[in-house]
């Protein structure tokens, strides 16, 4: 990890500070961490990265989800340590050697357990997600997801385009969907999901917020939270955010990173939005979009904050979700059809709704699913 001069020179940064904690940005195995700690005559506690990740990640999990997640990653981390111990204890016969602790045999295979235990309840979580989406649908919902790195401004941007409407959700079903999306000027803020209402042109849309990306993060902690990125792999759109106000090398770098996470799962097409206009003037914009053209083709610029563009974001949503198919019902005049003809006026766009002879026109767009629906409804009232 380090040399030993490097070694030294960290030695008399700590001490001259006076710091409690050393946090390399980098994965630290268990014996370099104890060497490095060794180091260190102030005592200071040796952290890597992604156990700092993990901890920021558990103070924020406040659903049952999140804290599944959160638990989940910190047993894949804490594995490959104790399959460490258990080798070295069995090669050395030495409890503790190199300060690793007394070796217990029982402890890899509780962690394996409580992994396999973890996984079968998301397992569980991720098919009620996934009866929920398919209900949504059925209901005449598109389901667009907000993606991008971590303060990148998806939440303030969802608050934007979705105003008031709040999703009304089950507490005791789904524990993930908050009323609010947080906007905090910090890094994680946002680690279950968060669902509302929005309409662009004709349509009703849910936006859900997800956790935000992190850079350099291994496959296994991506996957330990698929249970959250399930609403941006499943959705009919991904609106990829990017902050416009870092630099060309920054944003290329975390749109390489949003890309090879969504490429693995994600089953939608993606519009990269460039959010934070606001901090940008004109010409930097448009160097900014060429030189990402590669990258994110044909994007959106917006200010979540001051509301600048939002209504093109809007126009470009409604054209990149799925088409809408046209239908035109002739439905007799029942105690049911004006419940029909109310619920097609919910869910789809009514273009034409006439009264002659006993029976109802309609003629409306509407998703496949909602037109099927609205036809099986109509065959079932008595002529």
């Amino acid at each position: 990890m380090f040399g030993e001069g490097k070694v030294d020179e960290l030695t008399q940064v700590v001490a001259r500070t006076g710091a409690e904690v050393a946090v390399v940005d980098n994965r630290v195995g268990p014996y370099q961490t104890y060497n490095i700690g060794g180091k260190l005559s102030t005592g200071a506690e040796v952290v890597d990265r992604f156990t700092l990740i993990l901890e920021i990640f558990g103070q924020r999990a406040n659903t049952r989800t999140a804290q599944l997640q959160v638990e989940l990653a910190e047993l894949r981390y804490e594995l490959p340590r104790a399959e460490a111990k258990a080798s070295l204890a069995k090669r050395d016969e030495r409890p503790g050697f190199m300060g690793l602790g007394e070796y217990d045999e029982s402890r890899e295979q509780d962690i394996k357990s409580q992994i396999a235990v973890i996984r079968d309840e998301l397992d569980q979580i991720a098919e009620t997600e996934e009866s929920r989406r398919e209900k949504r649908r059925a209901s005449g919902f598109d389901l667009v997801a907000l993606a991008g790195y971590t303060n990148a401004g998806k939440s303030t941007l969802l608050r934007r385009l979705a105003a008031d409407h709040d999703v009304d959700e089950n507490e005791e079903l789904h524990p993930d969907l908050d009323r609010t999306a947080e906007s905090e000027d910090r890094l994680f803020t946002t680690l279950g999901t968060t669902t509302r209402r929005a309409e662009v042109g004709p349509r009703e849309i849910l936006l859900t917020d997800t956790v935000g990306f992190v850079s350099d993060l291994p496959h296994w902690l991506v996957d330990s939270f698929r249970s959250t990125l399930g609403s941006v792999y499943h959705a009919d759109l991904v609106l990829l955010i990017v902050d416009a106000s870092e630099s060309v090398a920054e944003m290329r770098e975390k749109l390489v990173t949003c890309h090879d996470t969504l490429a693995r799962r994600n089953e939608a097409p993606i519009v990269t939005v460039l959010n934070k206009v606001d901090q940008v003037d004109d010409k930097e914009l448009e160097q900014k979009r060429a030189a990402l053209e590669a990258l994110a083709p044909d994007p959106v610029a917006v200010s979540g904050l001051t509301g600048e563009r939002v209504d093109g974001l809007r126009e470009r949503v409604d054209r990149e979700l799925p088409d809408w198919q046209e239908e035109r019902l002739y439905i007799p005049m029942t105690d049911d059809t004006m419940s029909l003809v109310s619920w097609v006026h919910d869910h789809g766009d009514v273009e034409t709704e006439s009264y002659k002879d006993d029976h109802v026109l309609l003629e409306f767009r509407a998703r496949p699913s909602v037109v099927e629906r609205a036809r099986s409804r109509a065959g079932s009232l008595p002529a």
